[in-house]
């Protein structure tokens, strides 16, 4: 399993995609820097985009895709929550935002909507995908990405603390986990449903004592402003649990 961190950050800068990553080409997970760091070609190889939640840095590049494969006659599958689906189709594919490409072609629509349930095993694209419930905004959920020859990561999308029920669900050999603030912000990403370093700790700690291992952990969408302390910060993480976490960027291939 091949995987391309196309965007590893919460917002976009000179230097920083919003997160998106691609699996053997053709599997994208999240849409938040999925255009900007592909060639039309590139896209057109895309079978599949999986969703975490509706936030805007996680769906904004569906219009774009939508928009280049309409051009080429090409189309895609969009996966997700059936709020995520809706939100997309009411907000940006709405005749008014953008145009309707769930329903334009008539004879061959540039984009198909599917609705994933939450712990319900499905096939994508060749992959066994399961979705587990998070701790973000209404049903967001991360994705447990399996292929043919016994390869598993995680993505958690992004989420708050208290994953110890999603850690009963999963099995991965990597672990791409959201990191989006410092430790100074713990409050603040508290409410709105993400990890600091020191809340990472937590939730790894809580990973190993249920499941005996830990898995390669990449901690990935951090604010870009805010990146050199939440940086500092994991490495003493990493050496206190005496694990490596490895922090994601724009470029980076891993390979599970």
């Amino acid at each position: 399993m091949d995987i391309r961190i196309l965007g590893a950050h919460n917002c976009e800068s000179l230097t920083s995609s919003c997160v998106c990553f691609l699996i053997d080409n053709t599997l994208a997970i999240d849409a938040g820097g999925l255009t900007s760091r592909l060639s039309v070609q590139e896209q057109q190889e895309i079978n599949a985009i999986v969703i975490t939640h509706q936030h805007f840095d996680h769906i904004r590049d569906i219009p774009g895709i939508a928009l280049n494969l309409f051009r080429c006659g090409a189309s895609i599958q969009v996966y997700s929550t059936a709020m995520a689906c809706d939100i997309i189709e009411t907000h940006l594919l709405n005749g008014r935002v953008y145009p309707k490409f769930q329903k334009i072609p008539e004879a061959k629509p540039t984009v198909r909507f599917n609705t994933i349930e939450p712990l319900e095993p499905q096939r994508i694209d060749g992959y066994h995908i399961l979705a587990v419930p998070v701790n973000h905004f209404g049903t967001a959920v991360g994705y447990q990405v399996s292929d043919k020859q016994g390869n598993v990561m995680f993505y958690t999308g992004d989420t708050g603390p208290g994953l110890s029920d999603c850690w009963r669900h999963i099995s991965p050999q990597l672990l791409l986990i959201d990191v989006t603030l410092p430790n100074d912000y713990e409050e603040f990403a508290k409410q709105t449903g993400h990890l600091t370093p020191n809340l990472l700790e937590q939730e790894l700690i809580s990973f190993r004592e249920l499941k005996g291992y830990l898995p390669q952990v990449i901690a990935i969408h951090m604010d870009t402003s805010l990146e050199t302390k939440t940086r500092e910060e994991i490495s003493a993480v990493a050496e206190k649990l005496d694990i490596p976490i490895t922090v994601a960027h724009e470029g980076m291939r891993l390979k599970v």
